[in-house]
Parts: C-alpha cells; structure tokens; sequence
C-alpha cells in the first residue's frame, strides 16, 4: 500500500507508513482469503523455522569470513559488535563490492565491504512482510533478531521452501 503523504511502498496491513510515520489505518487493508494467500498474509517467521546466522565481528577478515560462508552454505553472515547488529555480508556484496578490486582478503576487514544497518525483522512479523521488503529493497537475506533468541535471517530460498510445502 502507497503512503498517501511520502509515497512509500509499504505492505498490506500496516497501520502506520513505514517511511514516515503516517497512519494508514483509515486505508482499505487487504484481509487474507485462506489457502495460500492466507499462509502468507498470516505465517509468522517464526514458522520457518529460521536458519541461525553466522556471526562475525567487524574486523574479521573477508579471507575468513568467506571461507565460513563457504563452509556453513550459507549466503549472509551477521557483523555484530558487542552483541548489536551493525551489518549484513552477502555474496551479493562480494560480487558488488569485490569484483574488479585488487585486494588482499586476508587483510580486508568485512566491516569495509558489508551492508550497514540493515532492515531487520523480528518472530511475529509475517511472511508477508519480508517478501515484501525482500522484493521493495531488493534483498534476500533480512536478519531475524528477537530477545532471548540467537540472531537468525530469513532468505529467499527459506521463503520459497516454505510456499512450495504449504502452496495447498
């Protein structure tokens, strides 16, 4: 749903623009119908049985860090520092980041090649929601964060996984 004020892309349901604060609560919200537009519109993450992240710190380096995405098969690494989220690296960012650039990785700090403050979720958010902000900001991985929780993320694959068991 567009924001009437700031023109904001924001998902179905929200009771306030995500950009700019403005309450939409008065605009038509569209209400699930069941089957597999329900699943969406009502599964919380917390169903997807979230992967938990790899965690490094800000000055790993890219060598090592890589080589632990590698090693796990996952495609994101959660940066934290002193137990707060500061970043996100993707392969995305090594593609866009890396490719064309001499560099050393063993000496590169993945603070100097990673996504900062990136766009975070939390359990009860739907999966509507992060195919939402998957798909308006082009992401595809979004960290999961939440009390008493280790730090998750919710992918494009982990999405797709779920639609096709649930896609009755």
């Amino acid at each position: 749903m567009t924001c009437p004020d700031c023109g904001h892309e924001n998902i179905g349901g929200m009771d306030a623009c995500d950009h700019c604060g403005q309450d939409l609560s008065s605009i038509d919200i569209p209400t699930a119908r069941g089957g597999l537009q329900g699943a969406i519109m009502e599964t919380p993450l917390r169903d997807l049985a979230p992967a938990t992240a790899v965690l490094v710190p800000p000055r790993a380096p890219l060598a090592e860090v890589v080589r632990m995405m590698r090693e796990r098969r996952q495609g994101s690494v959660l940066v934290m520092d002193g137990g707060q989220l500061v970043g996100i690296f993707t392969e995305r960012d090594a593609l866009t980041r890396l490719t064309g650039r001499t560099c050393d990785l063993a000496s590169l700090q993945v603070r100097e090649v990673m996504t900062r403050e990136p766009k975070v979720l939390r359990d009860e958010d739907t999966l509507a929601a992060a195919m939402h902000y998957m798909a308006v900001g082009n992401y595809r991985h979004i960290p999961i964060l939440g009390p008493g929780l280790p730090p998750r993320f919710v992918s494009v694959r982990g999405v797709l996984r779920y639609l096709n068991e649930h896609a009755q």
